[in-house]
């Protein structure tokens, strides 16, 4: 890999680091490193590159956070693909969302079990403190790479056979539509900072930020479900549209 050498700009040195971020973005740009192409790592960098750790570091940091790459802890740092979307106010499937990009989706449930409702919990439900509420917790991928945490509790007189449905094949959402079917949906999107155990669910840093949906569904009169669903800000992005009904 050629050395980065000083870029000027009005008369001024531009930063090192600086440097070595165009060097990787003209290779990504030329296409000599596709999507999901390994990147050098910072070790790689300061060896082949003469420059301190902090430079090498920082270079790929911007990048990461400017969606170029994908750093997976642990892994390294590759090519992003184009950020896969989700619409903001619709009440879809993922699985389907992702295989419409001809992407594989696959789901890995990390807790499925009833447990008595947080007052929290209990309030989203309309339910007393302490009924028991039905729990999942899923990591849904694309293409091996981790882009959803959905957290969900479940009002048990809406759909009384969650527990028994094998949700690494089939998806919450398909399941409850098909049982309860959807009347109504809440939403409420915010930015977030992950906790430490999402950060180990979704392999992503604890500095990278996230994009939260809390959302409650209804059916009839009922509340269905409230989930909180957690997308890593480099990974995905939401969208929304006007002027069309949407359905599930």
């Amino acid at each position: 890999m050629k050395r980065p050498g000083e870029m000027k700009r009005d008369n001024d040195t531009a930063p090192l680091y600086a440097g070595v971020k165009q060097m990787i973005l003209d290779r990504i740009h030329s296409g000599e490193w596709p999507p999901k192409h390994r990147v050098p790592s910072e070790n790689e960098l300061v060896s082949e590159l003469g420059v301190s750790k902090m430079t090498a570091n920082r270079a790929l940091r911007e990048l990461a956070s400017e969606g170029e790459l994908v750093r997976i802890q642990g892994v390294g740092s590759f090519v992003a693909e184009r950020k896969g979307y989700s619409a903001l106010f619709e009440v879809r499937n993922i699985a389907e969302e992702i295989a419409e990009r001809g992407h594989a989706h696959e789901a890995s449930v990390v807790i499925l079990g009833q447990e008595p409702a947080s007052p929290e919990t209990a309030d989203a439900l309309e339910l007393d403190i302490g009924a028991p509420v039905f729990h999942s917790l899923i990591v849904h991928s694309e293409n091996g790479v981790p882009v959803q945490i959905e957290d969900r509790f479940v009002n048990p007189a809406a759909a009384p056979d969650y527990l028994a449905q094998d949700f690494a094949s089939l998806t919450p959402n398909a399941y409850l539509t098909a049982t309860a079917p959807l009347s109504g949906s809440e939403h409420i999107v915010e930015a977030a900072m992950p906790q430490s155990w999402e950060c180990k669910l979704l392999t992503i840093l604890k500095n990278e930020p996230c994009l939260a949906i809390r959302r409650r569904t209804w059916s009839g009169r009922h509340v269905v479900s409230t989930a909180r669903l957690i997308y890593p800000g480099n990974r995905y992005r939401l969208e929304a549209r006007t002027g069309k009904v949407f359905e599930d």
